[in-house]
């Protein structure tokens, strides 16, 4: 009978288990839709209609909002409430120099230290399969995990600290950019050629594709993406 109740050492492995508050629950959807490009810059958002719309109260809704402004994706607007920020050309602009900044700091170090990329492949595969699929979702949020993983491979805290500050701006100008380009298979297409880089070793042409991917916004203007704003 007495193996049938376990003892405290028997349960010392198991978590307890964790009540996440709604107003980070509701914060988190809302954070999504807003990266995803699915909430565009400039979405007004009613506290009223987004608690009928998730079934909850109206204060849940207002702590998450204000969760949001400090992450910087939501602003108030005098007489016209809580929105998702606008993005600018210059913010897009910077974002991006401070990308390709990061990335390229990435990739030599990743050459210089002899990090294994096996894992990049799992995102590139992803992105083909996503591009075969046509699902843009799918797409970009592995867009967004192999350039998180590059980060992560070169092995350098405060390099991912500050692509942490980043991220959430980042993905979403992925989701944007990825709507005003809508050829999946050219995004997809362009990932593969830096992880052969990688692998040969080749640090000059590594750094090109890399730089020349994160370059990839100046095909277009990039008041493009602000201009989605509306």
């Amino acid at each position: 009978m007495s193996d049938l109740f376990a003892g405290p050492s028997a349960l010392a492995d198991i978590m307890p288990i964790e009540q996440t508050p709604l107003r980070v629950q509701i914060a988190e959807v809302l954070r999504r839709a807003i990266v995803s490009g699915r909430l565009r810059p400039g979405s007004v958002l009613v506290e009223a209609t987004l608690a009928e719309q998730m079934n909850v109260s109206r204060a849940p809704i207002r702590e998450a909002i204000q969760i949001l402004e400090s992450d910087g994706l939501v602003e108030t607007v005098a007489y016209k409430g809580k929105r998702v920020k606008p993005l600018t050309a210059r913010e897009v602009e910077e974002t991006y120099n401070l990308r390709e900044v990061f990335e390229v700091m990435a990739v030599r170090r990743i050459l210089e230290y002899g990090h294994p990329v096996a894992a990049l492949w799992t995102y590139c595969h992803a992105m083909d399969k996503a591009a075969t699929e046509g699902d843009q979702d799918k797409l970009t949020a592995a867009d967004e995990a192999f350039h998180r993983t590059l980060i992560q491979v070169a092995d350098h805290d405060l390099l991912l600290s500050s692509w942490n500050s980043l991220y959430l701006r980042i993905h979403q100008i992925m989701a944007l950019r990825n709507t005003v380009q809508p050829n999946l298979f050219d995004i997809a297409g362009n990932h593969p050629p830096i992880v052969r880089a990688l692998e040969a070793h080749d640090v000059d042409e590594a750094v090109h594709l890399i730089t020349e991917h994160t370059r990839s916004l100046a095909d277009f203007d990039p008041a493009s993406i602000a201009e989605l704003n509306a």
